[in-house]
């Protein structure tokens, strides 16, 4: 499967859900914001959110500082 993270193309060997990618790519659940074809999906939907192919993801990590 072939979708698009945070402008970069990429290749999927499974189609997990939305939850999976996430963690995979090592973020932390809890400091990200995910978007699917230009709509946010709520954390709480990521397990059951699936990705297709040619799907465009941009997950933003929230950076605290001072």
């Amino acid at each position: 499967m072939n979708i698009t993270i945070n402008g970069t193309p990429r290749q999927l060997t499974n189609d997990g859900n939305l939850s999976d990618i996430v963690s995979a790519l090592g973020k932390q659940p809890r400091h990200v914001i995910t978007e699917l074809n230009g709509s946010i999906i709520p954390s709480q939907m990521r397990g059951q959110t699936r990705l297709k192919d040619g799907d465009s993801l941009e997950i933003v990590t929230f950076v605290g500082g001072g």
